[in-house]
């Protein structure tokens, strides 16, 4: 392994193999920066890829060797002290590796992967390897013994080449290219093995020379330097796990661009590529074993190409990106993008004139934003897509636009994944659709409308039938009435009389219908008095949602006069009552359901915040089941 930024329990879980990787670090300070770069500019060593949280740690400990209170006063003590420099490295850079470091992992290398790799080769073809992180060279040595074991010696030494790079070009290559080692530095090598490749010297033992000169070792910074290139394979095991997420992706790239086609990485046991899936795909995932992926999009063949340099294709892929931000910027519909995280990524320019987003908004918390609960409720729709990985629908969704109108939405919520399925996030789309519930609701009325017609029509045409056969009739009521005729004068004073009792009865059905006006007007008073005396503000609408009926309770609740409010819309009032939370038990009202009630922040005609519960009820005609509009009663609480 790689010599690493670390600490005591990321050295003792290297021992086992078992370490993992450790959560980056919120914040770096501005001190720990500058003290990165100024070992940048005056050593040479950049740790700007290392996760800050563990080289705080390993800083801090030489810190307190040297009784250096601050940061500032560590850089001025290196200053004064250049041989502080290489303590300080030794804290930082650790070197934990061994021969055959978990066995199993390496026996299914021998038995696997090293065969498929011969058996894409010709007979005479040569084949290179990296050790990518040797430190002292256990684990290249350890390559060296799988390959000669699986060609022989003579072949080894002719078509294999080992090459060996780490970040620490002075103690730990020495020792790799000495190739001596302790008896107890060997106890991961069997003794069959020990004897065919080590030759014992005094009380250590030395790499067979003959064979050492195929493993060639170097100083390489994985994060600056360009990689070695047509590998067959590549091993960098336990070194991935100590660089950021942003550092992994460039170091991976560069290993994708140094395998041939079909080539294997082999990583450690702490070390996972489920983000990088693109780039490599599993042979064993137990033992870290991947393959390049053959076939790669043009975006990502772009990025690993300027991960090595290639400054034409990092042009390439900037356009790239810029022509796919703008596109999804001109959308026609609104779009925004939420990562695994729940932080609000994308949002295109119809989204941010829509929801009152800006470029500040990007990165903040999905949650934290309106946009995330209103007009609709997404936080649970996007939980539930990220749990089950489908689409959620919700149509129709009603939104108040400035100017009392209402927009409609048809909302969906869609995963976003990678090419080989990883999950990366959310993408939620707002479909105003506003244009065609209005035709809908106009085809509706019109459909309606026509049905009312062709039955009238058919009542005209059952009419005119009977009006032809009236008219047969009265032609011949017509012939008999001339003939009585001369019958009907004599008749004429019979219904004279009748005609004076008819008068008569007409006059007493007139001063009936008075008392039943007078009557109903009455009862109207009555009801006026009635909901004007009630404690609650009330308010009756018909079925269109329009005042009819605003008594002085109310008035006093919201500061508005019955004359100004009757006859206007209920959904459009501006009074200090979030009248859209009162539609949905207005309609329900409206369809005959039990009265239903809510209680709702608003604010009354004082300007201060209440509790207003507010029960709606139908208003019900004579008949059975007919409803004629609602009721609202509004009772002011005060804040809870």
């Amino acid at each position: 392994m790689s010599q690493i930024p670390d600490h005591a329990d990321d050295e003792r879980d290297d021992a086992d193999g078992n370490g993992t990787a450790e959560p980056e670090a919120a914040a770096p300070s501005r001190d720990l920066e500058a003290l990165l770069e100024y070992l940048r500019v005056h050593r040479g060593l950049d740790f700007s890829g290392y996760k800050r949280s563990t080289l705080s740690r390993r800083i801090q400990k030489s810190m307190d060797v040297a009784r250096a209170a601050s940061i500032g006063e560590y850089i001025d003590h290196l200053e004064v002290h250049p041989d502080e420099f290489s303590q300080l490295f030794n804290n930082v850079l650790i070197n934990v590796t061994s021969f055959f470091r978990d066995t199993a992992a390496w026996d299914r290398l021998s038995r696997d992967v090293v065969p498929a790799i011969l058996a894409s080769k010709g007979a005479d073809d040569p084949i290179r390897v990296w050790s990518a992180g040797c430190a002292s060279g256990e684990e290249a040595y350890t390559l060296a013994m799988v390959w000669a074991e699986a060609l022989g010696p003579d072949q080894f030494r002719q078509r294999v080449k080992i090459y060996a790079s780490d970040f620490d070009g002075d103690s730990a290559l020495f020792k790799a290219r000495q190739g001596s080692y302790s008896a107890k530095e060997l106890e991961g090598v069997s003794e069959e093995l020990r004897q065919q490749y080590f030759e014992r010297a005094g009380n250590r033992f030395a790499f067979r020379s003959d064979l050492r000169r195929s493993v060639i070792f170097g100083h390489h910074n994985l994060i600056q330097d360009a990689p070695i290139s047509r590998l067959d394979l590549l091993v960098c095991r336990n070194t991935l796990m100590y660089f950021n997420a942003e550092t992994q992706g460039r170091i991976l790239a560069r290993f994708h661009f140094a395998l041939n086609e079909q080539g294997f990485l082999f990583l450690g046991k702490a070390e996972m590529l489920l983000t990088h899936g693109h780039l490599f795909q599993p042979v064993d995932l137990k033992s870290r074993i991947f393959v390049k992926a053959p076939n790669i999009s043009l975006r990502d063949r772009l990025f690993v190409l300027s991960q090595v340099g290639d400054q034409e294709a990092g042009g390439r892929l900037a356009r790239h990106i810029r022509l796919r931000d703008e596109t999804f910027n001109l959308l026609p519909i609104a779009q925004l993008a939420v990562d695994v995280d729940g932080a609000l990524v994308l949002a295109n320019e119809r989204a941010r004139s829509m929801f009152g987003l800006t470029q500040r908004d990007l990165g903040r918390p999905f949650h934290d934003l309106e946009v995330s609960y209103r007009p609709v409720e997404l936080r649970s729709l996007i939980q539930k897509v990220e749990t089950e990985r489908t689409t959620a629908h919700v149509p129709s969704v009603e939104r108040a636009v400035p100017g009392g109108s209402i927009q409609f939405l048809d909302v969906h919520v869609v995963p976003i994944r990678e090419v080989d399925g990883t999950f990366l996030g959310v993408s939620v789309i707002f479909d105003d659709v506003t244009e065609a519930q209005r035709m809908r609701a106009e085809l509706l009325k019109s459909s309606q409308e026509l049905e009312t017609a062709y039955e009238e029509l058919q009542s005209s045409n059952e009419e005119l039938e009977t009006t032809n056969e009236e008219l047969q009739s009265t032609v011949e009521e017509l012939q008999t009435t001339n003939e009585e005729l001369q019958s009907t004068n004599e008749e004429h004073e019979t219904m004279n009389e009748e005609l004076q009792s008819t008068n008569e009865e007409l006059q007493t059905v007139n001063e009936e219908l008075r008392g039943r006006t007078d009557e109903l007007n009455h009862a109207n008073a009555f009801l006026r008095s009635i909901l004007t005396s009630l404690r609650g503000a009330v308010a009756v609408v018909d079925r269109n949602l329009n005042v009819r009926m605003w008594n002085g309770r109310a008035e006093d609740l919201w500061g508005v006069r019955s004359d100004e409010i009757e006859g206007r819309s209920f959904a459009s009032l501006d009074i200090g009552l979030p009248t859209g939370r009162l539609l949905e038990g207005i309609r329900s009202a409206l369809v005959g359901s039990d009265p239903e009630e809510v209680t709702v922040e608003a604010t009354n005609r004082r300007g201060r915040p209440i509790q207003c519960r507010v029960t709606c009820a139908g208003l019900r005609g004579p008949g059975e089941g007919d409803v004629q509009g609602a009721i609202l009663l509004m009772e002011g609480l005060p804040p809870a």
